[in-house]
């Protein structure tokens, strides 16, 4: 049995249920948007394959996620949909005959019998399919562009569509989960595989065995990073030699359910006592910084909530000598917590829309002084975001520290010893929910592993 199946998995009548609501709000909200910008249908491009300059070997293909927002098709360039008031969507599902790669296979499962399906052979074979009458909102990459079909990406339909797309479906949420299974049963084998004494390329290759995923499947790069390597945000690289001894690592990866990602961070030990009394510090916080996550709340204030539970711990270990509120008035956090809490969820990794004011598009800042932050919202139910705190032994950042007042009130022996640690990161998806508490999609996979 593999991590989706262990959760309480739908019936077909179920899946079918949710998927024609989610189909139907998305109809809901794209009439809105079109009647708003003066739109008659709107035309949404999978997006084309591109390839290495002067080569012929092309990227991993990325689609549109305004595409993807619909079909569950991933793998699928050229292909068109179209909406339109008061009609059934249309897929134009181009199906190449094509005998150096392996073709799309014939359009089936659960979705299909929702759309108006047309199949054509060639990019060129859709145009027919695309020239309406009216005004067309056609949204998509320039290189996207058929005959006189060409993206235009009109704000004043994107705006509304990108601000309520923060809101997820229950089918949303359904496949939400289902990536937080797949990550969290490869999260468990990646810390196996760090206990084994691993290298940071074969633990990578353990979570990729354990979640079923081509590397160019994943949400986004894996960050693997062993010792030292953790203080560094995004680590880009994976030694193949394992270092002497594996004191720590930090795995931040994700895993795909029909184009939803999940997005999940753990930091594990190797038994340092010290190193460890920040683990369970970090872990504690992190879990109280969850439960804020509630309808109503401002997220900006769960972000600045996050630099007092790191004044918190810093205190609590003995790392910095100093009350909260003199680390946060003289910016002591941003040392160990350079970066934002976290970002909205969903088709993307930073699923897009977090600063926007409203459908109108419009700009919410971000806190003074706190310039990574990847959501200003109010949070509404529905939402999926990630909470992700962490406290990092950065050499550039600690340099900084060093030449301030407080340097004086820093155990720089310990700072020393957990420098060869890199840092801390806990990254939970949660959803926010009409009332009550959040759902933790990240705790509840990981509960279902046992």
């Amino acid at each position: 049995m593999n991590a989706v199946d262990s959760l309480v998995r739908p019936t077909a009548d179920t899946l079918d249920a949710l998927y024609v609501a989610h189909l139907a709000e998305q109809q809901r909200r794209t009439e809105h948007a079109l009647q708003r910008g003066g739109y008659d249908a709107l035309l949404i491009a999978s997006g084309v394959e591109k390839f290495a300059f002067l080569d012929d070997r092309p990227y991993v293909f990325q689609p549109n996620p305004h595409f993807k927002l619909w079909v569950p098709l991933i793998r699928h360039p050229d292909s068109w949909l179209v909406i339109r008031p008061g009609h059934r969507p249309r897929l134009v599902y181009v199906q190449p005959e094509d005998y150096w790669h392996v073709p799309p296979e014939a359009p089936s499962g659960f979705w299909v019998e929702h759309f108006e399906l047309i199949v054509v052979r060639t990019p060129g074979d859709a145009l027919p399919y695309l020239q309406l009458p009216g005004e067309l909102a056609i949204v998509g990459e320039a290189d996207a562009a058929l005959g006189d079909i060409v993206p235009n990406n009109p704000p004043e339909v994107l705006n509304p569509l990108h601000h309520a797309r923060a809101v997820k479906t229950g089918y949303e949420l359904l496949r939400l989960r289902e990536a937080s299974a797949l990550g969290a049963t490869a999260h468990l084998a990646a810390q196996r595989a760090f206990r084994e004494g691993r290298s940071e390329a074969a633990i990578h290759a353990a979570y990729l065995r354990a979640c079923g995923l081509a590397e160019r499947d994943l949400p986004y790069g894996n960050i693997v990073a062993l010792n030292e390597h953790a203080a560094v945000l995004h680590y880009q690289y994976q030694d193949q030699r394992a270092p002497a001894q594996s004191l720590s690592l930090l795995i931040d990866a994700g895993a795909h359910s029909c184009g939803y990602a999940s997005d999940i961070t753990r930091t594990t030990g190797n038994g340092d006592a010290s190193f460890q009394a920040l683990v369970d510090a970090m872990e504690a916080a992190q879990l109280r910084l969850v439960d804020r996550v509630r309808a109503g709340v401002d997220y900006r204030d769960i972000h600045l909530a996050s630099h007092r539970e790191i004044a918190g711990v810093l205190r609590q270990l003995g790392i910095v000598r100093m009350d909260e509120d003199a680390m946060l008035a003289q910016g002591v956090t941003s040392t160990f917590l350079p970066h934002g809490i976290g970002h909205l969820l969903g088709l993307q990794v930073h699923d897009i829309g977090g600063f926007m004011a409203g459908e109108d598009g419009g700009t919410i800042a971000k806190p003074d002084g706190h310039p990574y932050l990847r959501l200003t919202r109010v949070l509404q139910p529905g939402m999926v975001v990630t909470i992700e705190p962490g406290l990092y032994f950065i050499p550039m950042l600690l340099d900084k520290l060093r030449a301030t007042p407080a340097a004086a009130q820093v155990d720089w022996a310990l700072v020393q010893h957990l420098s060869a640690f890199g840092g801390v990161r806990i990254e939970d998806d949660v959803a926010c929910r009409d009332s009550g508490a959040p759902e933790n999609l990240t705790r509840d996979a990981f509960a279902a592993l046992g």
